[in-house]
């Protein structure tokens, strides 16, 4: 394999720098091209291609975002957009591409080798921890974090002012983020998409919570699973004697410099993806399981299903006595 081409698509996420920096120095001490390709899939059918090389990708390990951008580009599924697309790939001289990236992402990645051979390896980068065959999706650990100390600080007004907070994180169709941070927060209360919760059994929570003495509460709510403003709203008129506030996170939890662990997991699935297209691999995912990498056949990964975890429902269940 003489060049390998680079992309990212969809919604940004942190360590997503960090994926094309081990992509780059990787194919580069084998003796490999890397092109990136700008703005995703959309770049590749305007045929919106730079050359990368290690020097290019000095200084990028720390930054949150993608420098080769990402624009979210439906029309891809059409064929005749792909036909384009691969004329683009072979007039570059293409023989590999990479692709960064969440679920649909994956997706694209996929129908884009089986219409077309060309070998494609991708890298799961998503704040929403969404892929089937990686334990953990790049950037998820950051934003984790990034909501965590937000958090953290709604819990000192929370505290402060006696009051129940209702605070809304990204989710829209799973509710991974929503739980990871319900458990690190110590949450009373999170809705989730995967188990929908109704106000009276919202309120039965928090009133059993003011019988145990807690003079605070905090409901984490996936956006998917409802509106923070709403769910105040509904608490605020049906519960006596509470004051109750919300905040939505919103987009604060995709930037951001990526944590210690989101880097170190970008940097070996990145090496890792190029590796796996050198040796012959065609169309699979580099994902972590346990300590381990692993190569897992796309087809796989887009056509399964990952299941919410009830052991960690009920661990916050648990920790809300």
């Amino acid at each position: 394999m003489k060049k390998i081409g680079i992309l990212t698509s969809g919604g940004d996420a942190p360590g997503m720098n960090c994926a094309i920096r081990a992509v780059v120095r990787t194919a580069s001490g084998m003796g490999i091209d890397v092109v990136g390709i700008r703005r995703g899939f959309l770049g590749l059918y305007e045929k919106d291609i730079v050359s990368l090389n290690a020097r290019s990708v000095s200084g990028i390990i720390n930054r949150g975002g993608t420098i080769l951008r990402t624009i979210r580009f439906p029309e891809f599924k059409q064929m005749d957009v792909q036909k384009v697309c691969f004329k683009n790939i072979q007039d570059a001289g293409i023989e590999g591409l990479v692709v960064i990236g969440g679920d649909g992402s994956s997706r694209g990645a996929h129908a884009f080798y089986s219409h077309f051979n060309v070998p494609v390896g991708f890298i799961p980068a998503s704040i929403d921890n969404d892929v089937y065959g990686t334990e953990q999706t790049v950037g998820f650990d950051t934003a984790v974090n990034t909501a965590l100390e937000a958090i953290d600080k709604i819990r000192d007004t929370a505290t402060s002012h006696e009051r129940i907070f209702v605070v809304e994180v990204m989710g829209r169709e799973h509710g991974f983020l929503a739980l990871e941070v319900a458990i690190a927060a110590g949450a009373e209360v999170v809705l989730i998409p995967e188990r929908p919760l109704t106000i009276q059994q919202i309120i039965g929570i928090l009133e059993t919570d003011r019988m145990r003495g807690k003079i605070s509460s905090l409901i984490v709510v996936a956006e998917g699973a409802g509106k923070a403003h709403l769910i105040a709203g509904e608490i605020n008129k049906r519960m006596a004697g509470v004051e109750v506030r919300y905040c939505v996170l919103g987009y604060i939890q995709r930037g951001g410099i990526p944590t210690y662990q989101t880097r170190c997991l970008a940097t070996i699935l990145g090496s890792e993806v190029v590796k796996g297209l050198v040796e012959g691999e065609k169309c699979f995912m580099a994902g972590i399981s346990g300590t381990k990498t692993v190569r897992v056949d796309l087809e796989k990964v887009v056509s399964s299903k990952i299941e919410i975890s009830e052991e960690k429902i009920k661990l916050v269940e648990a920790m809300a006595i």
